[in-house]
């Protein structure tokens, strides 16, 4: 039997009807979520983490001068790079038993709103990486000196990580308040 002649038309009808038979389906389109990113640091027993961007940089322990009439949870000062850069111990200032340095013992530098200071913590436990189905709203049993400073939290495993405000922090006139 001959070919039937198809007009142009009947023709890309007939390539469609044949393309949609045959083809294969799209992929599933997935949502891509970033996770929320932190520097991991203990106060005391508790896992602290606070935002990439307000740590400026981890440190050892720096060489310090003593600044007489001081509370207890000034440090001092230290030569950060040229910067005289006051060292407060974070645990000392929130009410709880100063820290004792040791080798896990570090220094986060902190810069926001003109305020350059090194935050004395027990240990650093590096860079954390947080999702949405992982946040709490749960705060931890502890002194309102502390709760004051955190903004939310994350359950990652069995661990409860809370968010550190550096910038409530920063804002807090307290932390200003270091003479004796």
């Amino acid at each position: 039997m001959p070919e039937t002649i198809q007009s142009p038309f009947e023709l890309l009808l007939d390539i469609e009807r044949r393309g949609i038979k045959h083809a294969a389906g799209l992929p599933q389109q997935e949502e891509v979520t970033r996770p929320w990113s932190g520097i991991g640091f203990k106060i005391g027993d508790l896992h602290m983490v606070s935002a990439v961007g307000d740590v400026n940089e981890i440190l050892h322990f720096p060489q310090i001068t003593a600044i007489p009439g001081t509370k207890p949870w000034v440090k001092g000062m230290a030569n950060i790079r040229g910067n005289l850069i006051p060292i407060i111990d974070l645990n000392g200032y929130l009410g709880h038993t100063t820290a004792r340095l040791n080798s896990n013992s570090r220094v986060l530098i902190i810069n926001n709103a003109d305020l350059w200071a090194g935050l004395l913590v027990d240990q650093v436990l590096g860079l954390k990486h947080f999702y949405d189905e992982e946040q709490v709203d749960e705060k931890p049993e502890t002194e309102d000196s502390l709760v004051q400073y955190l903004a939310g939290g994350y359950q990652q495993n069995e661990d409860n990580w809370y968010v550190f405000s550096m910038k409530s922090l920063a804002e807090n006139p307290e932390f200003y308040q270091v003479s004796m």
